[in-house]
């Protein structure tokens, strides 16, 4: 199949994108605001509350074909990765509040020119529930970080209410033989097992010589066993963590990082994430394996450097990977400028982790 060169022409910012991106980090800002009034304590403005923190290797496999030995995975090797995952929002929730999922992931040892601002020798992927993000455009996210903003404030059971409107809709949808809506998915995910999930960038980004979206699959079968998993909020509201936690204490998490090459500019657009890029015009490929081995999953002193203190950013990136469309453009700045009112807030100096010897036991 004849893949699409990157070149450095594809992105086409829309009118009035800075302006959209000021609002974003405005209107989240002043969330933040919200909940460290309320909870005494500034987190992040989104996925806030950590469902594990682990540390594994991703073995870059060998003998990838030519359009996918690009940048990071250009050669076999193995590198130290430092995993976070977490629920969706802003704010930590009970888990009968059940959104979109996250996972953020650092690799260590990244050799490769870095885009500017990053100095260390890592590159970040964070990745999310869903292969689509809903909002589509910066101006999209604008609208999208409004609506949330509203919620902010309210009850939480009137979120765990909207929640399970949210998924029960979805439900119908499946039943029907109908596409779920991943807008949908977003405000009521499934209470499903953390550890089954699969993860999407949801947005491209350059992929070396070409352009990819990326996707980490579960493929243990310790974790395909949990396919049917699911929590019962009303008996634990930390629920999704104490299910990671027992997960690690007797097996391996195996996922399989997985890219998916753009192929067609009609059907996979570059400025809009709210479009899935059919994977009948181009599917998702093995480019590396991430191994995470039984350990402690939420060690006090782990979960606080992971917390309060580590950073994982879209921006953390080679050259070759560079977030590319408006979505990426914005969270650029975003994640930036929200982590810095954090730190500010909590007085706590945030670190760009150089190493995984960093990371505390």
């Amino acid at each position: 199949m004849p893949y699409l060169p990157y070149r450095d022409d594809i992105e086409t910012p829309e009118p009035g994108e800075q302006e959209s991106i000021d609002g974003i980090i405005k209107g989240m800002t002043q969330e933040s605001q919200t909940v460290e009034k309320r909870d005494g304590h500034a987190v992040r403005a989104s996925h806030a509350k950590s469902t594990a923190c682990v540390i594994g290797k991703m073995v870059v496999a060998a003998d990838l074909p030519p359009e996918l030995a690009q940048g990071l995975f250009a050669k076999p090797g193995t590198f130290d990765v430092a995993v976070r995952f977490a629920q969706g929002p802003g704010e930590k929730l009970g888990d009968r509040v059940s959104t979109h999922r996250g996972v953020a992931i650092k690799v260590f040892g990244v050799d490769g020119a870095k885009l500017p601002g990053h100095d260390a020798p890592t590159q970040d992927f964070v990745l999310a529930s869903g292969t689509t993000f809903p909002a589509g455009t910066a101006a999209g996210f604008l609208a999208q970080a409004k609506k949330i903003g509203m919620t902010v404030p309210m009850p939480e059971g009137v979120k765990s209410a909207a929640a399970s409107i949210a998924r029960n809709i979805n439900k119908v949808l499946n039943a029907v033989g109908a596409e779920p809506s991943p807008t949908l998915d977003f405000y009521g995910h499934p209470f499903s097992h953390p550890l089954v999930e699969t993860y999407f960038s949801q947005c491209p980004i350059r992929y070396g010589d070409h352009v990819a979206k990326l996707g980490v699959f579960p493929v243990a079968p310790e974790q395909r066993a949990l396919d049917d998993w699911r929590l019962d909020p009303h008996q634990d509201e930390d629920g999704f963590r104490q299910a990671a936690i027992e997960y690690f204490d007797g097996n391996d998490a195996v996922f399989e990082l997985r890219a998916q090459l753009w192929a067609d500019a009609e059907t996979q657009p570059i400025e809009d994430t709210s479009v899935d890029w059919p994977t009948r015009v181009s599917e998702y490929r093995t480019i590396a394996t991430i191994r995470l081995p039984r350990q402690a999953a939420f060690g006090a002193d782990r979960v606080r450097y992971f917390d309060e203190v580590m950073t994982f950013r879209p921006a953390h990136a080679l050259e070759a990977h560079r977030p590319l469309g408006g979505v990426m453009r914005a969270r650029m700045q975003v994640y930036r400028a929200l982590s810095d009112f954090r730190h500010r807030e909590t007085g706590i100096a945030a670190a760009n982790t150089a190493a995984i010897t960093d990371i505390p036991a």
